[in-house]
């Protein structure tokens, strides 16, 4: 039996995670940095049931802050934009650029010198919020949501902000990514920006929607049920989360740093099968080590076939092999769903782009073998000793 506080406490939390979710796909369609700044702006102000934010940004050569996006700024703030000029700096900024805002803050009208003095024309503002923005260390700006309430934002609303924030950090991090590998003609860069981030965030997102939609299914049912799902997604944000920052610095996977090959996919397999009620063979040879690169193209390879049978096969079984010998490593993941035409599928769909890449970079090859109503294969082999050494010389 769930009590009413029970039921808002699921709904809330229902409700903050689908906006989280509907934040990180946004950003993780957009490389155009002013589009992912608004998008991102106009969640955070739902999120927080506020109308007025404006985002700053450090530029990189000179280091100094500009105005980059504004969202419902009242007239006072609108009208005399000397008040938001990032040569005059307030107090937010004079705290961060110091480095002693760290996380996500509340700050008052007495404080803000933005803010100060302001009646006739600010539409009542009282207060705003201020989420430091951060990549690796580097300071990148700062958003900032405004509210016409007294009541400051809560422990919890200040951490779900802070998570935003490094979800926003990532997508301006790429975007300047994407921008400079465009002027320098960087092909591979973006492509491999492009892989880890479907590898990390779009398939983070495939199992959080999954899990998304199974509590709210089990919202009135079961709530106890639906909360422990709640609390797997969060989970499963804040490792993708984890993940992404790694993948966007060009690190491997935690898992694959934590202990051996072997262990990595074991614990990736078992994890999924665990999660989504899948039988598990598994048949991986002891003690394979492999050059970190290697290792890394495998493990996601494995991640995006068990990801594409949790998504699109409705199988009941799954197996995954490794063999590694003198001349070669191979992958192979099997599964008994539905199967399907491998002539008939778009080339961007199952990742198969991505997983194809990863392989060939490395001079090895990828088959796909499936059939309607007959499962699916994936077999990567990479060539290992001479054949890997003039691959990559």
């Amino acid at each position: 039996m769930t009590t009413d506080s029970d039921a808002d406490m699921l709904q809330r939390r229902n409700r903050e995670l689908e906006i989280l979710n509907a934040i990180a796909q946004a950003l993780n369609r957009e490389v155009d940095l002013d589009r992912a700044l608004r998008v991102t702006l106009a969640h955070v102000a739902e999120l927080c049931n506020m109308q007025t934010g404006w985002v700053w940004l450090i530029d990189e050569d000179s280091g100094d802050p500009y105005l980059a996006v504004v969202q419902h700024m009242p007239p006072a703030l609108a009208e005399h934009p000397h008040r938001m000029s990032g040569t005059t700096w307030c107090y937010c900024l004079d705290t961060y650029q110091k480095g002693d805002m760290r996380g996500a803050a509340n700050v008052s009208i007495v404080t803000c010198t933005r803010l100060e003095g302001l009646v006739d024309g600010a539409d009542g503002l009282r207060y705003h919020a201020s989420i430091p923005l951060y990549a690796h260390g580097k300071k990148l700006g700062m958003l900032n949501v405004a509210s016409r309430d007294w009541q400051e934002l809560s422990k919890d609303e200040l951490r779900l902000l802070y998570t935003v924030g490094d979800l926003l950090s990532m997508a301006i991090e790429r975007a300047r990514l994407y921008q400079h590998s465009a002027q320098a003609g960087a092909a591979e860069e973006r492509s491999r920006l492009a892989r880890e981030l479907h590898d990390t965030l779009a398939q983070g997102l495939t199992a959080l929607t999954l899990q998304l939609e199974t509590a709210d299914a089990l919202l009135e049912s079961d709530p106890a049920r639906a909360r422990q799902m709640i609390q797997q997604a969060l989970g499963q944000v804040r490792a993708n989360l984890d993940e992404t920052r790694r993948s966007v610095q060009d690190l491997r996977s935690r898992s694959l740093e934590q202990g051996t090959f072997g262990e990595a996919l074991r614990k990736l397999a078992e994890d999924h099968a665990a999660r989504w009620k899948l039988t598990l063979k598994l048949d991986l040879q002891p003690g394979a080590a492999l050059p970190p690169r290697v290792e890394s193209a495998l493990y996601r390879v494995a991640q995006e076939a068990l990801t594409n049978v949790v998504r699109h096969a409705r199988a009941h079984t799954v197996t995954l092999k490794l063999r590694v010998d003198a001349h070669a490593a191979r992958l192979h993941v099997h599964d008994d769903g539905r199967g399907f035409d491998p002539d008939n599928v778009r080339p961007g769909r199952f990742g198969l782009i991505g997983m194809n890449e990863r392989v060939k970079l490395l001079g090895g090859q990828l088959t796909i073998t499936s059939a309607p109503e007959g499962g699916a294969c994936i077999e990567a082999v990479i060539p290992l000793g001479d054949g890997l050494a003039q691959h990559e010389a």
